[in-house]
C-alpha cells in the first residue's frame, strides 16, 4: 500500500517536473533578437489619404445573388476607378505595363533586368461587399463618402481591400519617382470579384500566367494583419502571416414529401426530417487538429501567457484539454477543424401547409487535409437517411500549406519587424478565402498579410459597420509595401 502510494507521488512529481521544464524551455528559441531598423521613407500622408478617399467613393460592389449576378453587377464604377488610378499614379502608369483582364480586373508588370530571377506577385482587390440598408443609420460617416476625419479614412474598402491596392500603388509611385530599375520583375494583380470568389477576376489572371508558363518566387495577398489582444495579451502586437487558407463547400439538403394540410400531419414532415439531418451534422463535428494553432504559438511561445504556454509546450498530455477548451471559442475552434454552419432554411409558403419540399444550405469551411469529397462523405455518414438528398455546390478545395523557410516568408517577417521591433510574427491559417487560392499552381510560397492593425473591436468592421483605417495605419501600410517592393525588386535577400 505504502509502496503504491509512494510510486504514485513519485510519478506525479516526475510529471510535474517534465511539464515545468518543457513550459520553461520548450519555446526558449522563439525569443526575438532586435532587428535592424529600416530607414522610414517620407510620405505625404495627407495627399495619400485623399487618394484612398477618392478610391473609396467609387461603388465597386460585388453582389452575391443566386441567379441575378449579371443584373446586379455594375461595371461602370470599376471602369471609373481604373481611370482615376491612371491620373493619381502617373509614374506607375508610365513605367508599368497595364492590362485589363475581363473588362474590370487590373494587371500591372514592370520588367526586371535579370531574367534569371523569378518574378514576384503582389495582390489586392478593388471590389467591396454591399452595405446592408438596415445599418445605414449606424454608420458614423456615409459608407462611400471616403471622409477623412478623426485621423482616419472612412468607408467601404478602407480595410477590405482598397487599402492594399492604393498602398501598393503609393509605394511603387514613390519608388519609380526615385528612379527604381528593378532586377526582379514585379507584378500587381487587382481582381474585381474577390468578395464572391474571384472566378471572373483573379482566376482568369492566374490562368493567363499559367498559359505563359510564369511561376513566382512568392505571392503576397491580403489575409493576415497585426493583431492586438486577439491571441496574445493586449500589450503584445502579433503579426500573423497566412501560410494557407481553408477551402469551402455548400451542401444543399432537400427532403421531398406529399405535402397536404397541417391538420393531418405524418409522423415526420419534410421539415422535421430535414431538421434532424441538421441536428445530426451539428452534433457530429469534424475531428479537431491543433497543428495550425500550435504552429502559430511555436513561433512566439516565449511571449505567450503561462495559461497558453503550458498546454502548448505539453501537447503530448494536454491536447484533449486544448481541444475541449476551444469548443466554446468559435475563433479557436474554427482554426482546428472543418466547420459546419447551417445557414439557410426553407419549408412551405404558409403555416398550415405541409411542405412538399424542405431545403437547407449548410456551409463547410474545409481545413487543409480534408477535402470537398471528404465533407460530402462525412455528411452522408452522419445524416444516414436516404430521404435526405445531398447536393454540393459552390466550393473550393483548401489551399496547399506554404513553408516558412523561403525568401518570401523571411522577407515579409523581417520587414514587419524592421518597421517595428515590438511586433511579433507568426504563421497562421486564414479561415476565410482570398484570391490567392487561384495561384497555388504558380508558386509554393503564397502568403497572406496586410500591414493594418486589428483588435476584437476593429475586426468587426470587416464586412460590417463603420469600416475605416487610421492615418497612422495607412502610412505604415505604405511603408511596409515600399520596403517589400524595394527589397524584392533589388533582390535583397533576408538574412
Amino acid at each position: 500500500m505504502k509502496k503504491g502510494l509512494l510510486g504514485l507521488v513519485v510519478t506525479i512529481l516526475l510529471l510535474m517536473l517534465i511539464i515545468s521544464y518543457r513550459t520553461t524551455y520548450f519555446f526558449k528559441d522563439t525569443q526575438y533578437q532586435p532587428a535592424a531598423s529600416l530607414q522610414p521613407v517620407q510620405i505625404d500622408i495627407a495627399a495619400a489619404a485623399q487618394r484612398l478617399s477618392k478610391a473609396i467613393q467609387f461603388k465597386t460592389i460585388s453582389y452575391e445573388a443566386a441567379n441575378s449576378e449579371q443584373t446586379l453587377f455594375e461595371g461602370e464604377p470599376f471602369i471609373q476607378l481604373a481611370a482615376y488610378l491612371e491620373t493619381a499614379f502617373p509614374h506607375v502608369h508610365r513605367a508599368m505595363q497595364k492590362e485589363v483582364i475581363n473588362q474590370y480586373s487590373l494587371l500591372y508588370e514592370i520588367e526586371g533586368t535579370n531574367a534569371q530571377l523569378k518574378p514576384a506577385l503582389f495582390m489586392g482587390h478593388t471590389d467591396v461587399v454591399p452595405v446592408d440598408e438596415a445599418t445605414l443609420n449606424n454608420w458614423t460617416h456615409a459608407p462611400f463618402s471616403g471622409e477623412v476625419t478623426h485621423d482616419a479614412i472612412w468607408g467601404r474598402g478602407a480595410m477590405d481591400d482598397k487599402v492594399t491596392v492604393l498602398a501598393l500603388l503609393e509605394a511603387m509611385e514613390q519608388l519609380l519617382a526615385e528612379g527604381l530599375r528593378p532586377k526582379r520583375t514585379i507584378y500587381f494583380a487587382f481582381g474585381h470579384d474577390e468578395e464572391i470568389g474571384g472566378e471572373q477576376g483573379a482566376k482568369l489572371i492566374a490562368e493567363q500566367f499559367k498559359a505563359k508558363g510564369i511561376e513566382f518566387e512568392f505571392v503576397l495577398d491580403e489575409g493576415g494583419a497585426v493583431t492586438q489582444d486577439m491571441l496574445l495579451d493586449a500589450s503584445t502586437p502579433l503579426a500573423i502571416i497566412g501560410i494557407a487558407e481553408k477551402g469551402y463547400v455548400n451542401l444543399r439538403l432537400s427532403v421531398n414529401s406529399e405535402g397536404g394540410h397541417s391538420s393531418q400531419p405524418p409522423k415526420h414532415t419534410a421539415a422535421g426530417i430535414l431538421s434532424q439531418a441538421i441536428v445530426n451534422l451539428e452534433h457530429n463535428p469534424f475531428p479537431a487538429n491543433i497543428r495550425f494553432i500550435h504552429n502559430t504559438i511555436s513561433h512566439v511561445g516565449y511571449y505567450a501567457p503561462l495559461s497558453m504556454r503550458l498546454p502548448m509546450a505539453n501537447t503530448w498530455l494536454f491536447e484533449p484539454l486544448i481541444i475541449w477548451s476551444a469548443n466554446d471559442n468559435p475563433a479557436l475552434s474554427a482554426g482546428m477543424r472543418t466547420t459546419t454552419a447551417a445557414t439557410m432554411l426553407q419549408g412551405s409558403a404558409k403555416s398550415n401547409i405541409l411542405p412538399t419540399q424542405a431545403t437547407a444550405v449548410v456551409n463547410f469551411r474545409i481545413l487543409p487535409g480534408d477535402s470537398i469529397d471528404s465533407v460530402i462523405a462525412h455528411a452522408k455518414r452522419v445524416i444516414d437517411d436516404d430521404r435526405v438528398n445531398i447536393e454540393a455546390f459552390a466550393g473550393n478545395e483548401p489551399s496547399a500549406v506554404s513553408t516558412t523557410d523561403s525568401m518570401g516568408y523571411r522577407l515579409i517577417e523581417q520587414t514587419i519587424r524592421r518597421l517595428d521591433n515590438n511586433i511579433l510574427v507568426a504563421p497562421y491559417l486564414v479561415q476565410g478565402g482570398t484570391d490567392a487560392k487561384h495561384f497555388t499552381q504558380l508558386s509554393d510560397s503564397i502568403y497572406r498579410f496586410m500591414m493594418v492593425t486589428l483588435n476584437p473591436v476593429t475586426m468587426k468592421q470587416f464586412h460590417g459597420v463603420n469600416e475605416h483605417i487610421s492615418l497612422d495605419d495607412y502610412a505604415r501600410a505604405i511603408q511596409f509595401y515600399y520596403a517589400m517592393l524595394k527589397q524584392t525588386a533589388n533582390n535583397e535577400m533576408p538574412e
